[in-house]
């Protein structure tokens, strides 16, 4: 009796061993991973039939797929778009094992061209104003004061400070409401400040 419990018990031993070895030859073989709002699925040569699946976090399959992997890697990508950012699962599945990978969805950060210009402008007395523009990805910006009724040009120059900038401007015999300023970057981003 001690016997057969003996081989009962290694048996179960070895049966758990080679599943935690089998388990851990399908995380080696296959592996997903998110960029933006994509999510793409690797299974290396080898696996054989296998079920892959993309799980929102609360566990509810979203799509689902068969996959037979033969002589060659397979990559399917995801489109999850028309999905909010966040955290899914992907699940990957042969007849003897699974695996369950987290991955996270995010929004795509804009270039530098994609944002507003900053540019901020507070009088200063009747007739100066300060003008401050922060976050340039290189130097220029070209600065034109122009007469708020009429768009005349009053005064135009080119500030080359590689990140910013702030100064002064006097208004000789012109008040800062009568006037607006037209601030153009190097990437042609633009902003009129008015007063």
């Amino acid at each position: 009796m001690k016997t057969l419990f003996t081989f009962a018990l290694a048996g179960l031993l070895a049966t758990s061993t080679l599943a935690a070895n089998s388990n851990e030859d399908l995380l080696d073989n296959t592996d997903a991973r998110a960029k933006f709002k994509k999510v793409n699925v690797l299974l290396k040569e080898g696996i054989g039939k296998t079920k892959v699946a993309i799980l929102n976090e609360d566990g509810k399959i979203l799509h689902q797929r068969k996959v037979k992997v033969g002589d060659e890697k397979v990559l399917i990508p995801y489109d999850l778009n028309n999905m909010p950012c966040g955290e899914y699962q992907v699940k990957i599945s042969t007849e003897e094992d699974e695996v369950i990978y987290t991955v996270e969805t995010f929004d795509k950060r804009l270039e530098m061209d994609e944002y507003p210009l900053m540019a901020y402008g507070k009088i200063v007395d009747d007739e100066t104003v300060n003008i401050a523009v922060i976050g340039l990805s290189e130097p220029g910006v070209d600065i034109k004061v122009r007469y708020a009724d009429s768009n005349k040009l009053i005064h135009a120059e080119t500030i080359n400070h590689p990140d910013g900038f702030r100064k002064d401007f006097k208004l000789k015999g012109v008040s800062p409401d009568e006037v607006y300023f037209e601030i153009t970057d190097n990437l042609g981003r633009t902003k009129n400040l008015y007063f």
